[in-house]
C-alpha cells in the first residue's frame, strides 16, 4: 500500500459527512506505518473504543469506512473465533464491526457487518509478521493469502457503498 496522508484519509471516507471525518481521530504514527506490508491501514480510536476505521486503495481510489463494535463483552468472546477478512483464528482477537451504509440508506440507519481481527491487523496476521500464537494450517502461501484478504475486503466495502 501507498503511504497516505492525514488529508486523504479525511477525503478517503464513503459512509460518514465530511464533518464526521474531519473531526475523527487518525493514527498520529502514519510515518512509522508499515506500509509495504499493509493491504488496507486500519486502527482503533484511542478516544473512543467501540470506534475503528479502515482505509484502502481500489480500482485505483482511495477508500475509508467508519466502523463500530459492541463495547459489551459477550461469552462467546472468550472462544476462538475467526476473522472474515484474512481468515485467521483468534482467542477473544475478533470483533463484530459494523459500518453504516454509504448514502442515504446509511442515513436511515442501515448497516452491515463483518466479523474482524479486532485490531485490524489483518495484513501482519496474514504476512506472519504478527504472532498470533497456534495458526491453523494452511496450504495456501503469503501471495494467496493476501489476495484472498484483499478479495474479502473488496466485498465487503462492495457491500457498504452497494
Amino acid at each position: 500500500m501507498k503511504p497516505l496522508t492525514e488529508q486523504e484519509i479525511r477525503n478517503a471516507f464513503v459512509n460518514c459527512t465530511k464533518g464526521e471525518a474531519s473531526r475523527l481521530n487518525v493514527p498520529r504514527d502514519l510515518a512509522e506505518q508499515p506500509w509495504d506490508d499493509l493491504d488496507f491501514l486500519g486502527w482503533r480510536d484511542h478516544q473512543a473504543p467501540d470506534r475503528a476505521y479502515l482505509v484502502t486503495e481500489l480500482d485505483g481510489r482511495r477508500v475509508a469506512v467508519a466502523l463500530r463494535s459492541s463495547a459489551a463483552a459477550s461469552s462467546w468472546q472468550a472462544r476462538r473465533s475467526m476473522c472474515s477478512l484474512c481468515v485467521t483464528t483468534h482467542t477473544g482477537g475478533v470483533s463484530l464491526l459494523v459500518a453504516p451504509l454509504a448514502g442515504k440508506a446509511g442515513k436511515q440507519g442501515n448497516s452491515v457487518g463483518a466479523y474482524m481481527c479486532s485490531d485490524l491487523s489483518c495484513s501482519l496476521y496474514v504476512r506472519g509478521k504478527k504472532d498470533i500464537g497456534t495458526k491453523l494450517h494452511e496450504s495456501l502461501t503469503v501471495e494467496e493469502k493476501v489476495q484472498r484478504t484483499v478479495a474479502n475486503l473488496a466485498a465487503f466495502i462492495a457491500k457498504v457503498t452497494a
